[in-house]
């Protein structure tokens, strides 16, 4: 399972132009399932979005946590973070679980969040909807976090 997280000011998601969900201070994931996922790998994962010291303290050093500000997150689905780009122009997805898994480990990603930083400040985009995404990244920074291998 793969993150990549963005340290945000805000972010939006939008579906048939429409809003859907607004974060302010937080954290945008965008989060990939690969074949072979867990929900052990859901679980790791979402702890480790939650502690990562990617906020300024007091001192201006990146030291705090989403947790530890307060702050949101708004959690995307995305395939596309499994593509195979080593042979042709056209990527391959065959490493991106199913989409019936894929949702399934979503979903427990998101309950973990919540459970780490509150149900009231996880936000969701719609599992294979298709959606418009706007962000302010401050820093800038963005930083991938995957779950262990099991090997």
């Amino acid at each position: 399972m793969r993150a990549v997280i963005q340290r945000v000011k805000e972010a939006s998601v939008f579906i048939d132009g429409s809003l859907h969900n607004k974060i302010g201070n937080g954290l945008l994931i965008l989060l990939g399932v690969k074949n072979g996922d867990t929900e052990d790998a859901a679980d790791y994962l979402a702890h480790r979005c939650a502690d990562a010291r990617i906020f300024e303290d007091d001192q201006g050093k990146m030291n705090l946590s989403v947790k530890e500000i307060t702050g949101s997150a708004l959690v995307i689905s995305q395939f596309t973070l499994y593509a195979d780009t080593r042979k042709g122009n056209r990527p391959s997805f065959t490493d991106a679980a199913p989409p019936e898994i894929a949702e399934e480990l979503y979903d427990k990603f998101v309950y973990y969040l919540r459970e780490e930083i509150g149900t009231q400040n996880v936000k969701t985009g719609i599992f294979r909807a298709m959606m418009d995404i706007q962000l302010i990244n401050t820093g800038p920074v963005t930083i991938i976090i995957e779950s262990k291998d099991k090997t």
